[in-house]
């Protein structure tokens, strides 16, 4: 991969990763109700999904899921109820005290790789990046030593931020009120998110 085309992979990456959605909703939601070390295991598991998402592209997989319609429905429909069911129970509970100590590290960790592997924008971003950037003239591996790091450090640090943002949020709503509403959005956000995911078309890969 030359440098140019990295620097416009790097870029369209810091996009991808940075406009909000399903993975940042959910890192916002973690720092705002958990210690952050813990909260941390949400990232841990969007990068699970991302080094499986890219090493799946790579191998051309996720091309060959979106060719199946009906598998994509089944999934998209999974994934919208998902979401939304995430949604309304954070709406319902989002006047309860929060909760610190009674989500267990595994929960955390299999609930952030649940929200990661269902949301729809990762399988349009990875089909994007390996559609556009991926030289068909070079060994796919030989460009994934350059690709893969790249990808995984934006990540980290993209989803830190959020989970950080969620902390700093946390601490900031001391109000009963204004803690509930943020809650709220967040749950709003969930259930948008679904709603979208189970009204989308089937993303494809580009000639």
């Amino acid at each position: 991969m030359s440098f140019e085309a990295w620097t416009i992979f790097a870029l369209f990456w810091v996009v991808f990763v940075t406009t909000p959605g399903p993975n940042a909703a959910n890192c916002i939601s973690n720092g705002m109700s958990l210690p952050f070390p813990k909260a941390m295991l949400g990232v841990l598991a969007i990068l699970t999904q991302a080094s499986a998402f890219l090493i799946l592209s790579a191998l051309g997989v996720t091309a060959l899921i979106t060719a199946s319609p009906t598998g994509f429905f089944i999934a998209k429909v999974v994934g919208a109820a998902f979401l939304i069911w995430v949604g309304v129970r954070g709406w319902m509970n989002a006047s309860r005290p929060v909760p610190i100590t009674e989500r267990p590290a595994r929960h955390v960790y299999l609930h952030a790789l649940a929200v990661a592997t269902i949301n729809p924008k990762s399988v349009a971003g990875y089909l994007a990046a390996f559609s556009q950037f991926v030289q068909p003239d070079v060994p796919i591996w030989q460009q994934m030593v350059v690709i893969m790091p790249t990808a995984l450090i934006i990540t980290t640090l993209s989803y830190t931020g959020f989970t950080l943002m969620g902390a700093l949020m946390g601490k900031a709503a001391l109000g009963a009120v204004f803690n509930t509403w943020v809650r709220r959005v967040m749950a709003a956000c969930f259930i948008i998110y679904g709603v979208l995911l189970g009204t989308s078309s089937t993303p494809t890969a580009k000639g």
